[in-house]
């Protein structure tokens, strides 16, 4: 079958596609065949060796697809069963065994392609607003990168919870995007200072929660745009990883919170992946959450795909197609 494998890390040309042996499942495990493999910023962190995997690899840590193979112990699918996951490596492949624990059964009405949009990101975003900060009619909220993938869907989410939604782009042409997501105020944090733009329209207050998966180069200002006591959400490194950060910044900045979650701790369980994973779905399939898919490439284009993606050169979801 065919696979993108990194042999050494580096910039997107580390992956190549490669011809590999077919994979069988263990026990507890199954084979799916992909239909849809979704692209996420953690696969350039994997691929630039940010986040350390054992080489050599197969990117991808999200698809969809139809169940080809089960260990003797998984009880809960068949071979037919159209399925998604994610949290679980080497999707960027025709074929990936993942454990059965780690799958969710796709409803009626819910294809490969939106599964494969919706499952990590949309998963993300539920934590981020129900566990991480639970937003609550009244919030103000800062989203960065309001017009990527998790930045969308983040903007929906906080308005369908009440808050107020801030939300900071690089163009015009995503500025439309977050505005017709619900953004209430837009901010091209190219041309201005989102800080202060931000306190400006809170009247000097500042917002209760900043969400900001950009990092190193919009930390300081996320900060800067709290509240007192509000929360500094840290959950993306698009620009570099945050340096070290002096306790007494949090205290000077008004005894701010700061925290840096991921999803893999918010679906650990498999109880809590199941509730999240219906409650993602009932969005979607009712169209209370729209996805918007920036493209589909071939398996082939990986580097491409992560190209754009670092390149911020997308608006929504890239999926890869085996």
């Amino acid at each position: 079958m065919k696979a993108i494998r990194v042999h050494q890390v580096g910039g997107p040309e580390a992956m190549k596609l490669e011809d590999i042996s077919v994979p069988e499942p263990g026990g507890g495990e199954a084979r799916v065949r992909l239909e849809a493999i979704g692209v996420n910023f953690i696969d350039t962190y994997h691929r630039s060796g940010l986040y350390k995997v054992a080489l050599p690899f197969t990117p991808g840590m999200e698809g969809a697809g139809v169940v080809e193979a089960v260990g003797a112990a998984v009880k809960e699918f068949r071979v037919g069963d159209r399925v998604g996951y994610a949290g679980t490596l080497g999707a960027y492949a025709e074929q990936a065994v993942v454990p059965a624990e780690k799958l969710l059964p796709l409803p009626d009405g819910l294809d490969s392609r939106t599964a494969a949009a919706a499952l990590l990101q949309g998963l993300t975003a539920h934590y981020l607003t129900r566990s991480t900060f639970r937003l609550q009619p009244g919030h103000q909220v800062l989203i960065h990168a309001a017009a990527g993938g998790v930045g969308l869907l983040l903007v929906q989410l906080a308005k369908r919870f009440g808050a107020t939604v801030f939300g900071t782009v690089s163009t015009e042409a995503k500025a439309k995007a977050a505005r017709a997501a619900g953004a209430d105020h837009v901010i091209l944090y190219t041309d201005s200072d989102f800080a202060a733009e931000v306190k400006k329209r809170t009247e000097g207050r500042g917002v209760d929660v900043v969400y900001d998966s950009v990092g190193k180069s919009t930390y300081e200002k996320s900060i800067a745009s709290l509240a007192p006591r509000g929360m500094l959400v840290l959950f993306g490194n698009a620009s570099g990883p945050v340096p070290p950060i002096d306790p007494l910044t949090l205290s000077s900045a008004g005894s701010i919170f700061m925290t840096r979650p991921t999803l893999f701790h918010h679906i650990a369980q498999r109880a809590e992946l199941l509730e999240r994973a219906a409650e993602l779905f009932s969005w979607v399939r009712s169209g209370e959450l729209r996805l918007t898919i920036d493209r589909p490439l071939p398996l082939s284009e990986a580097a491409q795909a992560h190209r754009l993606l670092e390149g911020r050169q997308t608006t929504g979801k890239l999926l890869l197609i085996p």
